[in-house]
């Protein structure tokens, strides 16, 4: 701990994040030895598929990762073949018009694990194609991974959710965004209708309006209020002088501009344009090997320059809080993509009706209930002991467990030429793969990281933050008259006896668990602030809720709607996991009552909806969600086949937890056995 000691002040102890990035990199020169203690060492071998490119770094500091590590996970990151060609077109073409001829004829026999994305588009291209396709699925009641829709009805089949059997909402991917070239061009192939979503709220019109709530440090301000006179809420954090007046969107851009520097321009507008793709691939290659090892926590300190209570506000108002010791690279590219520049779109009846219309055309191929429990393979091209591996016939031999709902367990063995495996990480994990495959990958399968994210969402028999204080009166006076006056001067009753009161909200859905925990655990506090009046967007608070989504759109023919309560990732995720379901409607609804006032609690209607990805007994985990490193040590062994064992999911992109990283390896992984 020598190291540990000498790079604290002397004066004043570690705080978390500091122990946490000097820990990190006194352990990774434990990890790498000499080489990282500055002893002299040979370079890395290079892949011989990589063209020559300067072996030197731009500038120090930088990662350990070598310059042919840098532009491959660069090249992956932009889609780009070994030539700096770009692959969308190509990939967007076989989504069109199916996969090009393979160089030897006959169909072969190829099983794909997993009906995520990656796998419901592998098997569709491979089946068009015209090869034998088994899809094998461990959920015995649905198809589409983390695309799951709360809804009434679907494929899945699943019983009602909500008081108002319109009523739906989004578990899993919510928002596409139209800069993802291969989810916008498969959603209009197989005619699904898309509108905006609207990230920041608007008006009646749709014009953005960004009144929204900032909740803070005990401050309720308008969004935009705060972008124009940030100084109140900055001042509460703490931070320096020359912050005071600066949004912390601002400090966020401007810490982050002079790594865009390397792959874009900016013009008098300030709008960026993308280098040329060389020059591109290479600013990139030049970012990633400059702070490939670098959490997000570290560059905000060391690069940018930011006191511990900047970051404070910076992590609180702009969503980096729970993500700070994690990968700079993965909240680099996350901070770019989700931004009030950014154009999305949602699915008109759910997300779920994309992974609906891919079942349509394999369906005949699936086998759902069949959790993959051992593999194994046979590679022609290995010369280690494959003794232990049944000779002759396929390559690829997998058992499968069914989860026993009829009362039986049924186990059932598929065999195949070559399989397509795109069960997340931390699953593969639990799966015996025999004989065992290269270190690299086995590495890989054990140490990338998983994130946690949780959601809690609650039904509204009226759609309350749409309300002006017209609507409040005449809202709550039909309650009873008066009932408005009295919450604005704090004098309703906070014992639970107004949930669910509005004559909107269908009786039988508020239990007695959840009216205990909501009269148990109320906020002392009741202050009214003044209606929302806003569609769509969202609101940030520093409360257990942290994010609150409201719907872009209503659901036509009710009056209701399901607002995304809470959204919460890493530690804030898991401190909602330890709640049941009684417990966190109400924590929930409180968190909202924060923001928005307590008289939300009539409209109430007791049915609500919660995902955990970490317990979900099929994801085992938000996303992969990397660390700092992970993108140079593993990306490589992530992606490369093991044999007749080839690999997709979005985990296999430099695009993890979003669709578009699911079909570019999907269509990458069929491409890769359709040629074999």
């Amino acid at each position: 701990m020598d190291e540990l000691r000498t790079a604290a002040s002397p004066h004043r102890p570690f705080s978390r994040r500091q122990f946490t990035a000097v820990a990190g990199t006194a352990a990774t020169v434990t990890a790498l030895g000499p080489a990282a203690a500055g002893e002299a060492v040979a370079a890395p071998a290079q892949p011989q598929h990589a063209p020559a490119e300067p072996q030197q770094a731009p500038c120090p500091p930088r990662s350990t990762a070598d310059w042919a590590t840098c532009l491959e996970v660069a090249r992956a990151l932009l889609v780009v073949d070994d030539d700096n060609r770009p692959l969308v077109p190509t990939y967007k073409k076989i989504l069109g018009s199916g996969l090009p001829r393979p160089k030897t004829k006959g169909a072969k026999k190829i099983l794909v694990i997993g009906a995520g994305p990656a796998g419901l588009v592998a098997a569709w291209l491979l089946k068009q194609a015209g090869h034998d396709v088994t899809l094998l699925e461990a959920n015995g009641n649905r198809v589409g991974g983390r695309i799951k829709t709360f809804r009434t009805g679907g494929h899945e089949q699943a019983t009602q959710p909500f008081a108002d059997a319109r009523q739906y909402a989004e578990a899993g991917a919510m928002r596409i965004p139209g800069s993802h070239p291969l989810v916008m061009s498969l959603i209009d192939q197989l005619g699904l209708e898309k509108r905006r979503f609207h990230l920041v709220d608007v008006d009646g019109e749709g014009k953005p309006v960004n009144h929204a709530w900032l909740h803070v440090n005990g401050i309720r301000v308008r969004r935009s209020e705060y972008a124009k006179a940030p100084r109140r809420v900055n001042r509460s954090f703490g931070v320096p002088r020359k912050y005071w007046d600066t949004p912390s969107s601002r400090i966020l851009r401007d810490a982050l501009d002079p790594v865009r520097d390397e792959f874009s321009t900016a013009g008098p507008d300030g709008e960026r344009v993308d280098k040329p793709m060389p020059e591109r691939v290479r600013g990139w290659a030049r970012v990633i090997q400059r702070y490939g090892d670098w959490s997000m926590y570290r560059f905000l300190t060391e690069r940018a320059g930011l006191d511990e209570r900047t970051i404070d506000l910076v992590g609180t108002l702009e969503n980096l809080t729970s993500r700070l010791p994690l990968s700079f690279i993965h909240s680099f590219i996350s901070q770019s993509l989700i931004s009030p520049d950014t154009e999305f779109w949602e699915l008109v009846g759910g997300t779920a009706t994309l992974p609906d219309a891919l079942l349509r055309e394999v369906g005949d191929l699936l086998r759902l209930d069949r959790r993959a429990t051992h593999i194994e393979y046979w590679d022609p091209d290995r010369h280690d002991d494959q003794s232990q591996v049944r000779p002759g016939g396929p390559h690829v031999w997998i058992d499968t467990v069914s989860e026993g709902r009829d009362g039986k367990v049924v186990r059932e063995e598929f065999t195949g030429d070559l399989a397509i495996v795109t069960v997340p990480f931390s699953g593969l994990r639990q799966v015996q793969v025999r004989p065992l495959m290269s270190y690299g990958k086995r590495r890989a399968v054990a140490e990338l990281h998983y994130d946690s994210a949780t959601k809690v969402l609650l039904e509204f028999a009226r759609r309350w933050w749409e309300f002006d204080e017209g609507d409040w009166k005449r809202e709550l006076d039909a309650v009873r008259p008066g009932l408005y006056d009295d919450y604005r001067r704090g004098k309703a009753p906070a014992d639970g006896s107004l949930l669910g009161a509005h004559p909107s909200v269908s009786s039988g859905h508020i239990s007695e668990a959840q009216r205990a925990y909501y009269a148990a655990n109320r906020w002392a506090g009741r202050d009214q602030p003044e209606a929302a009046h806003i569609i769509g967007g969202g609101s940030v608070s520093d409360n257990s809720n942290r994010f609150m989504i409201n719907p872009s759109h209503p659901v036509p023919g009710s009056k209701g709607g399901v607002v995304l309560a809470s959204y919460n990732w890493a530690d804030d995720a898991s401190r909602w996991d330890s709640l049941d379901d009684d417990a966190r409607y109400p924590h929930a609804l409180r968190g909202l009552q924060q923001v928005y006032g307590q008289r939300l609690e009539v409209f109430y209607t007791g049915a609500g909806r919660t995902q955990s990805w970490l317990r979900d007994p099929y994801a085992y985990g938000e996303a992969s969600v990397l660390l700092p490193g992970q993108h140079t040590e593993l990306l490589a062994a992530i992606r490369a086949p093991e044999g007749p064992l080839h690999f997709a999911g979005d985990h296999t992109s430099v695009k993890p937890s979003w669709i578009e990283g699911a079909l570019e390896s999907g269509v990458r992984a069929a491409l890769e056995v359709h040629m074999a």
